[in-house]
């Protein structure tokens, strides 16, 4: 556990790069998808919605960057990280099994860790306290 608040920053920077790879989505949500999830959503619709998903996604890891270099604000970007990649995992697991085979089953299985990771980091930093 005090290994991972001492290197809380080159976490959060690591995993903040890799979320952001999301903007991909936003960029190109037909090719992203087709990786992803093996599948694709068609319209104007679709379009809108995974590339609104992959900005989302690409803030949140601007967010977990960001928080690599401001310890006030790691407990809340972390929270909300933690949160919204749970989010992910959860629904992915109840609700799309047949998707972990492809790509998404790697997402599922690095933001899971990354899970693990940051609320080890939030509750060795309680004890610990603040920094």
């Amino acid at each position: 556990m005090t290994w991972i608040v001492s290197k809380i920053k080159w976490i959060m920077l690591v995993s903040g790069l890799l979320t952001c790879t999301m903007l991909y989505a936003a960029i190109a949500p037909e090719a992203a998808l087709q990786s992803s999830f093996g599948e694709q959503l068609d319209g104007p619709l679709a379009s809108i919605i995974v590339r609104n998903w992959g900005a989302l996604i690409a803030l949140v890891g601007g967010m977990l960057v960001y928080g690599a270099y401001d310890p006030p604000g790691r407990p809340l970007i972390l929270t909300v990280a933690g949160l919204s990649k749970l989010t992910f995992v959860t629904l992915v697991v109840t609700q799309g099994r047949q998707f972990l085979s492809r790509q998404v089953g790697i997402s599922v299985a690095v933001d899971s860790l990354m899970i693990v990771l940051f609320a080890i980091y939030l509750i060795g930093r309680r004890r610990r306290g603040p920094e």
